[in-house]
């Protein structure tokens, strides 16, 4: 397969009862690469509601979709993702929980995050140098949204504004909803996700993910954490 640009992601494991039902819950199953049925629940019109996430499949971000530079293959990429995995330990964090980001649906870490911006941070860093830098139509795009200085400044020098101090773990469960909407939708997800969610979430591999040419996004492999925690 194809794939235009790549990311790594935090990629719940697909054993997880809660990542089955959020899975279900987009409709796109990036680990076997296949759209999968979506639950029927009275009054939401689920199509709708995940449009604009389904084709990133269930995950986080931690190092944004890029293009390799030149001078760079898929197997490079790979190799350095295991070098860095190999440095992490693994992150256990309290937990996670649903939360409102404007009219967005996503969950939310729970507690301490330090030991998790700290991965996501190396992810940025370290894997940097496969990054093609992002064109201007890129840049305009993003800077169209608005951007405080400090963003400013990780768009010019990583791509993207919302990374290192500005980073923020979510998985998104949603696309921009009228308000309207929200609250049936909050409260679905209250009833049959909620319950699911694991604690503590543990964090025990990075996910290599490429989209293919028609922008959905498909599972690679998976790098365990094998480093130590430090202290």
């Amino acid at each position: 397969m194809t794939f235009t640009r790549y990311a790594i992601y935090y990629a719940p494991p697909a054993g997880a009862e809660w990542s089955q039902f959020a899975t279900r819950w987009l409709g796109w199953d990036m680990a076997r690469g296949c759209i999968v049925p979506q639950p029927e629940i009275p009054g939401l019109d689920m199509a709708a509601i995940t449009r604009v996430p389904r084709k990133y499949g269930l995950h986080a971000t931690l190092k944004p979709p890029m293009r390799l530079a030149q001078g760079y293959s898929l197997a490079d990429l790979q190799a350095g993702c295991a070098d860095l995995a190999a440095t992490q330990a693994p992150v256990v964090l309290e937990g996670l929980h649903l939360a409102r980001l404007g009219r967005f649906l996503a969950l939310r870490v729970s507690g301490d995050e330090t030991s998790l911006g700290a991965l996501a941070s190396a992810c940025v860093r370290d894997l940097d140098a496969f990054r093609a830098p992002a064109s201007e139509a890129e840049l305009e795009k993003r800077r169209a949204a608005g951007l405080s200085p400090a963003q400013e400044a990780n768009l010019s020098a990583w791509g993207y504004p919302y990374v290192l101090d500005q980073f923020r773990f979510h998985v998104t469960l949603t696309g921009r909803l009228p308000k309207a909407e929200l609250p049936d939708v909050e409260a679905t997800l209250e009833a049959h996700l909620l319950p699911l969610l694991p604690r503590p979430l543990e964090i025990r591999d990075l996910a290599m993910v490429g989209e293919d040419t028609e922008g959905r996004f498909h599972l690679i492999h998976r790098y365990a954490l094998s480093g130590v925690a430090a202290g």
